[in-house]
């Protein structure tokens, strides 16, 4: 028989995997709780839509609880979860522009200009990052807005850290050189 792991919100990822393991699904209510507004925000900014971004939180638990029994965590949960929910948020924007052409494009493209407020500094910041390719923008939310370290990030990319470097400074060189990003690097 099976030892009995004590679960609460304070337990770690490795005790709560190891009781999912021991087949304590309520283990999994704990790390849907303490993952669930992070797979959110992340889809949602691949996505662009909350709607699929809770479709893709759906999907990436239902995912992961299909590793049970026998899951083995061998970094942060978060750098489990990252490809799951990018290859998901990926096949959403295939399919929406698909079916209803690339909406954020369009949208790009009919914004209006942006007037100094913090809001709008958010939607300048936001038309910068759409200028950098899909490769240089995951990487620097990653590690700009997940906080995720470079070794994490090639880790949930499964790349070489030295091409994550790349990207990044590639990335920040472009975004530099942009006369509305330059005063974010003075």
């Amino acid at each position: 028989m099976m030892k009995r792991i004590q679960i609460s919100p304070q337990s770690t990822d490795e005790e709560l995997i190891e009781a999912l393991n021991a087949r304590q699904s309520e283990a999994f209510e704990v790390l849907y709780y303490r993952y669930r507004d992070w797979v959110v925000r992340l889809a949602q900014q691949m996505t662009g839509d909350e709607s699929e971004a809770l479709d893709i939180l759906q999907e990436t638990f239902s995912y992961f609880m299909s590793k049970f029994p026998g899951f083995e965590l061998r970094a942060k949960l978060t750098t489990f979860l990252y490809p799951v929910v990018k290859h998901l948020g990926i096949a959403a924007r295939k399919k929406r522009a698909k079916l209803q052409g690339d909406k954020e494009a369009l949208d790009l493209m009919t914004a209006p200009p942006p007037t100094p407020n913090v809001s709008n500094q958010r939607a300048e910041l936001a038309i910068a990052m759409q200028s950098l390719s899909t490769e240089h923008r995951e990487v620097v939310l990653l590690r700009f807005v997940d906080d995720l370290k470079l070794e994490e990030i090639a880790q949930a990319l499964e790349l070489p850290i030295g091409t994550i470097k790349s990207r990044l400074h590639h990335a920040l060189s472009q975004l530099r050189q942009d006369p509305k990003m330059k005063r974010y690097f003075e």
